[in-house]
């Protein structure tokens, strides 16, 4: 009894440091992962803590249940319009992307360790892979707003690439163990098996999922409890079928989180909750199981690996898997420094030791060395970069005014109220300048704790409070006439889209007439919704910018994939990783080449 109160203690103590040190490390621009792996070692047997741990079947199952969780939530974050427009990008950074990494990275290991060919493969094939913990942590860590773009690709990308490195993973653990055999058919089923029943089990483990939610009649407290346990069985029961359990589970959690389930609200807070937790334990397990003097040995050859792996065979691997997509050179940069390693690598790497392969604690060393490197200098430096890129967006306003109520089964509709705010655009307007859809209906108006009637109500006053009942994709239109506006309160050190804004449906030549735009005779007649489209491809999204003579357009706001609002820069900034006067000199040769392109393309369709 004596033993398990201090087990009790310990774990609780262990939770409270990481929390209060992850507090603090949000503070300095520490990534937080790299805090709990810190903490994790210094507990370990060679820190002040003095814990020994060295159990790696334990590790492997923790690990493997803290995975499926971070990646049920976060695909529960994921929308299908992000999909939509990542997709094709991700899958293919995924697979052929991870293939492509871990041949280069394998390369440099057998340049660097004495290892046979296909050990060096190993190593390359087990760091191969982006963590989604790690990704989905740091975009989120600090309110980061990337170009949806960029953010969702990065994020699709983690949740789906980890089949292909298990797979790589294993295939090679037998191949070193077994020899060669008839390893071509078993490479190809096994990697059938492994994407297809992750797929299919996935997609329709979310869909049963979420059709069993809203059929029950639970304590509200028990509906985040059962979502968890049914996202669990469908990772385990994936995993027993020989299917990739970390697919499904995270395609499980992409259908269910698009699908409206009851007790919706509770439901992604308990899950936020856990994931961190989640995230928590598995680096400090992670943290505990290495013995920090095991390192030194192999730390000059895994410092070369990571730099193979961050600055030649990741980018490399991005800039070829996106060359047939519209990313510009800055998004491509940022993605492949993005491609950040975590816990996915050190739980890979404890593969070959449960295998028994010769140097398998070399290989768990030489993998923790290189996470270790990705956590300090590309999770340190990622909205540094974000910034110097241009890649992140100004931070949208948080629904302060806005609070939402479950309502009973089967309803498509969400209770919202909103406190009206002195900065509400709303606010002292009539009540009639209210844009309300056909399947909004307004309930009611308090004031001074009494319902207003509905013909006494001329307007909208300060700390009046209403409530509508909205289908959930109309409720932004509401947000945006009732929330406080924030450039009207006075915030104006935010950055902002554009010194200023036309509708999508203004026409392309009148701007052209003021600005001197070179555009052609055609471009003339669009709106400037279609031109952007047509300039930036179907899939733009908030963020994208247009260089176009001395003035760059950006994509300000977009409603049912069509551009709302267009934002104009009459001085656009330069994102550069230069010193400024270098990269003034770069900036206007890359001027000069548009305005070449330009000449020629208004050669074969010149403007009127």
């Amino acid at each position: 009894m004596e033993l398990a109160n201090q087990f009790i203690l310990l774990s609780g103590a262990l939770l409270l440091v990481a929390i209060l040190a992850g507090v603090l490390s949000s503070r300095i621009g520490a990534p937080l992962l790299l805090v709990f792996l810190g903490l994790g070692m210094a507990f370990g047997e060679e820190g002040p803590g003095g814990i020994v741990f060295h159990d790696f079947n334990t590790a492997y199952a923790i690990g493997s249940l803290a995975l499926a969780i971070i990646l049920f939530d976060g695909g529960l974050r994921t929308s299908f319009s992000s999909l939509r427009i990542a997709w094709a990008p991700a899958s293919l950074l995924a697979t052929v992307g991870v293939a492509l990494t871990a041949a280069m990275t394998g390369t440099f290991a057998w340049l660097v360790l004495d290892l046979s060919p296909l050990a060096a493969l190993l190593v390359g094939s087990i760091v191969a892979s982006t963590d989604a913990a790690a990704v989905f942590l740091l975009l989120h860590q600090r309110g980061m707003d990337l170009k949806r773009r960029v953010g969702t690709t990065l994020e699709v990308e983690s949740g789906c690439n980890d089949p292909m490195a298990i797979f790589l993973t294993i295939t090679l653990v037998e191949l070193l163990l077994h020899g060669d055999g008839e390893i071509g058919w078993t490479v190809a089923r096994t990697l059938g098996e492994q994407m297809g029943y992750g797929a299919v089990i996935g997609l329709a483990g979310g869909w049963l999922l979420a059709q069993v939610v809203n059929r029950l009649e639970l304590a509200p407290g028990l509906y985040p409890v059962f979502v968890v346990a049914g996202a669990l069985v469908i990772f385990g029961g994936t995993q027993e079928l020989g299917g990739s359990g970390f697919l499904a589970v995270y395609l499980a959690g992409i259908i269910a989180g698009n699908r409206r389930l009851r007790a919706n609200q509770l439901v992604r807070r308990f899950h936020d909750g856990i994931a961190w937790v989640s995230q928590i334990a598995m680096f400090m397990m992670l943290g505990l199981l290495v013995t920090p003097s095991s390192l030194a040995p192999d730390l000059v050859p895994a410092l070369l690996i990571a730099g193979g792996l961050m600055f030649v065979a990741r980018p490399l691997a991005v800039f070829l898997c996106l060359w047939p997509f519209r990313f510009k050179p800055e998004e491509r940069l940022f993605i492949a420094w993005v491609g950040l390693r975590g816990a996915v690598p050190i739980f890979l790497a404890i593969i070959p030791v449960l295998g028994g392969i010769d140097h398998g604690i070399d290989l768990f060393n030489v993998a923790y060395i290189v996470v270790l490197t990705s956590l300090l200098l590309q999770g340190w430096t990622v909205p540094w970069l974000a910034r110097r890129l241009d890649i992140e967006l100004p931070p949208r306003p948080e629904p302060t005014g806005r609070f939402d109520m479950e309502l009973m089964r089967g309803f498509d509709r969400e209770l919202v109220g909103y406190r009206i705010a002195e900065t509400s655009p709303m606010a002292n307007h009539p009540i009639e300048d209210l844009r309300v859809p056909d399947r909004v209906r307004i309930l009611a108006v308090l004031r001074d704790n009494a319902v207003v009637q509905r013909q006494l109500m001329k307007s909208l006053k300060p700390d009046d409070y209403l409530l509508a009942l909205a289908p959930p994709e109309q409720v932004l239109l509401l947000d945006r006439q009732l929330l406080p506006s924030r450039r009207r309160s006075g915030r104006r050190s935010e950055p902002v889209l554009g010194d200023f804004a036309f509708p999508g449906a203004s026409p392309v030549g009148a701007l052209a007439d003021v600005y001197d735009l070179p555009v052609t005779r055609r471009e003339r007649e669009m709106s400037l919704s279609d031109f952007l489209q047509s300039r930036l491809g179907k899939d733009c999204s908030v963020g994208d910018k247009l260089s176009l003579g001395a003035i760059e357009l950006v994509v300000r706001s977009m409603e049912d994939g069509a551009v709302q609002e267009v934002g104009i820069w009459l001085e656009p900034a330069v994102p550069h990783l230069l010193p400024r006067g270098l990269a003034r000199r770069v900036a206007g040769a890359g001027r000069f080449l548009r305005r070449n392109k330009t000449v020629r393309k208004l050669a074969d369709d010149p403007p009127l």
